[in-house]
């Protein structure tokens, strides 16, 4: 886990009062929209239409109790409506980050200091959350992987439905809080040809690799976090000749092979 330094100010984790108020009016919500689905038996996380559709029903109602002055007035409805679907379907207030394309990194050193990085460069994100949802957030996220984080299992790796790998530590194993690391998922991997017209690779290096994977040879791919493994493994992958059989042994499950015969496997925890 990296401990990036912000380079600015700490600043003030009392929030101002709009906030507070925004943040009590959309658990208000969540909790109206989770009582609705407790008492209907219905699943929103499969269902992204459905959810909308429950959220909008009680932003709505709690619209009109505002009305009448008993509750405080939402400034951006629409807004509010996201950050419930997010809660109830996604990953809460860190949803945004992992919707936004231009986000390579996000990760959590502690509830009031958690990071992003894009182009290779992180930055403090003004996001404080409560260690509750920390822990509410890793377990949503764990839940469709099979895997868990404890006390005899104090770290986790796992793939989120995206394809974002997820990292996990928690106390003893850190010092204190709960470490979260999400490497997102990048669409289509690369080839050696578009590696080379980044920059990455020299056209000589790329057809010497080239050849080395139609030949059959044993290649190692090895270097620091976010050096580009990952990605020149997927270009690699992609020069072998499509009638070839691949079977892939992943940690948690990040390369998109495009051979038609392909088998995909991930470890099991130790």
């Amino acid at each position: 886990m990296r401990d990036h330094a912000c380079g600015q100010p700490p600043h003030d984790i009392r929030r101002p009062l709009d906030n507070v108020r925004v943040t009590s009016a959309i658990g208000l919500i969540t909790e109206q929209v989770r009582e609705r689905v407790r008492r209907e038996g219905v699943d929103l996380a499969s269902d992204r239409e459905l959810a909308d559709r429950y959220v909008r029903d009680e932003v709505r109602r709690y619209s009109e109790r505002a009305l009448g002055g008993s509750l405080p007035v939402l400034a951006d409805e629409r807004a509010t409506a996201r950050q419930v679907v997010a809660a109830l379907t996604g990953f809460g207030a860190l949803q945004p980050f992992l919707d936004d394309p231009t986000v390579e990194e996000v990760w959590i050193n502690a509830p009031d200091r958690i990071f992003v990085a894009r182009d290779g460069v992180s930055e403090r994100v003004p996001l404080e959350l409560a260690e509750s949802e920390v822990r509410d957030l890793v377990e949503r996220m764990l839940q469709s992987t099979g895997r868990r984080v404890d006390l005899s299992s104090p770290f986790v790796d796992a793939s989120l439905p995206d394809g974002s790998r997820l990292h996990v530590a928690i106390p003893d194993i850190t010092r204190a809080a709960w470490a979260v690391n999400i490497r997102r998922f990048r669409a289509g991997m690369r080839d050696l040809r578009e590696l080379v017209r980044l920059g990455s690779l020299t056209s000589q290096a790329a057809g010497f690799l080239h050849v080395a994977v139609r030949s059959g040879c044993n290649i190692l791919v090895s270097g620091a976090t976010q050096s580009g493994k990952t990605t020149l493994l997927g270009a690699l992958l992609a020069s072998s000749r499509p009638e070839e059989r691949v079977v892939t042994v992943e940690e948690t499950f990040e390369l998109a092979v495009g051979n038609a015969d392909t088998v995909a496997m991930q470890c099991r925890q130790p």
